[in-house]
């Protein structure tokens, strides 16, 4: 069983982390309002919200089975308090942190219709700090992150992040907001 606990716990810390790169770029394309091939614009925003939801649900059992986990010895503080932890208490802080992010962003998210929409926007960048911290956690406590695998799936992850926010800081980028508008810039 403990063996068990531990592949459910570094499986889905892996694919919470690449969900949350989906949902990063997702995110950025969302803006543009631009539609994907495939998919018309509105079916981003709807895409987005799923693969973050499939992204913070993954993250849930990740820290739910390392709980049960002899060898990870979490404990309630450990996802609350950062930096705290007995193992790794740097790389396990940045985690912490990363989950904090994810409870304030989940949150938001089901508030947005009440926060309106520039409170909403303002809380929803901390999605930014939120993904690099998530990798410097995966790769500072993960089982496997300094293996060659490993580190070439983040390398994608960065290559790919990297580009959409390159191209959401771009002169070639238009936001959802222009599009309507029929403004160009």
């Amino acid at each position: 069983m403990d063996d068990a606990l531990w592949a459910i716990g570094r499986g889905t810390g892996i694919a919470a982390l690449v969900l949350f790169t989906v949902s990063v770029v997702l995110g950025i394309v969302t803006r543009s309002g631009r539609p994907l091939p495939g998919l018309p614009r509105f079916s981003i925003t709807l895409v987005h919200r799923n693969v973050s939801l499939a992204a913070t649900l993954f993250l849930l059992v990740h820290l739910v089975s390392l709980f049960f986990d002899p060898y990870a010895q979490l404990d309630l503080l450990d996802t609350v308090v950062p930096f705290f932890g007995s193992y790794r208490p740097f790389w396990q802080g940045l985690g912490t942190v990363g989950f904090d992010l994810v409870v304030v962003l989940v949150a938001t998210g089901l508030l947005r219709g009440r926060l309106g929409p520039r409170t909403f926007k303002a809380i929803h960048w901390a999605s930014y700090a939120l993904w690099p911290i998530a990798l410097a956690h995966a790769i500072g406590t993960g089982t496997n992150g300094t293996e060659g695998w490993f580190l070439a799936l983040a390398a994608a992850s960065v290559l790919v992040v990297v580009a959409a926010c390159a191209w959401r800081l771009s002169a070639r980028f238009i936001e959802f907001h222009s599009l309507r508008l029929g403004e160009t810039s």
